[in-house]
């Protein structure tokens, strides 16, 4: 087996960093860039293309690694892996009217949870399930279509979560084969949800996959 950074089936690499504007260009730079790095070949022979539904995949010689892109106002992160379909999105934290929205918006356990905590920790609760909902429609390639803010993320025991960056994703309830976690970087500042979908996924909750974050420069070089 390929133990490469990226290439690893049990492990994701999420790359992130702080922007000052231009997010989309360059998380697609840096895509390249760190695929490239990955693989130990130039940027050349590697490129982004798209999916009918829009979910990015490399081609040349980056064809086999599973990629995901996200990118928020003043920061953006990357994911790779070599296993399976790998989602994930980045939100910056903020205060918002979190109850109401898990009401109208989330599973109706989720939104009790987010009910039952402290009010100063219920918009960093909120985008901590939101996030991890993003990512599990990207790794499908169906984004939140189909009843995806209703779909129920695993519950976390433990809050407020811990300066961990990175954890071993677990299984959604009733769902084979998707898997989600989420870390809280930059202080504390963003949150960054990663979910797996397919073979690969399966036994995540038993520690076979792992997701290490990493910060990056923001500088595309």
């Amino acid at each position: 087996m390929d133990r490469r950074l990226g290439m690893d089936p049990d492990t994701v690499t999420v790359l992130w960093c702080t922007t000052d504007g231009g997010e989309r260009q360059k998380a697609r730079t840096l895509l390249l860039r760190n695929a490239a790095d990955v693989l130990g070949v130039p940027k050349s022979e590697i490129w982004v293309e798209h999916e009918p539904g829009g979910r990015p995949f490399l081609g040349g010689a980056g064809a086999g690694v599973r990629v995901s892109v996200a990118h928020t106002r003043g920061a953006l992160a990357i994911a790779l892996t070599g296993g399976a379909q790998v989602g994930v999105d980045v939100e910056g934290v903020r205060r918002l009217r979190a109850e109401s929205m898990a009401r109208a918006w989330l599973h109706p356990a989720e939104a009790a949870w987010i009910s039952g905590l402290p009010e100063q920790e219920r918009s960093v609760a909120f985008l901590w399930l939101w996030t991890q909902k993003e990512a599990v429609g990207k790794a499908l390639g169906q984004g939140l279509r189909g009843g995806g803010m209703s779909r129920r993320m695993p519950a976390e025991e433990h809050w407020p979560p811990g300066p961990h960056a990175g954890s071993a994703p677990r299984p959604l309830p009733g769902f084979d084969g998707l898997v989600s976690c989420a870390a809280l970087v930059n202080d504390g500042r963003h949150v960054i949800g990663v979910a797996l979908h397919g073979d690969a996924a399966h036994g995540s909750d038993a520690g076979g996959v792992g997701v290490q974050v990493r910060r990056i420069s923001g500088t595309p070089a």
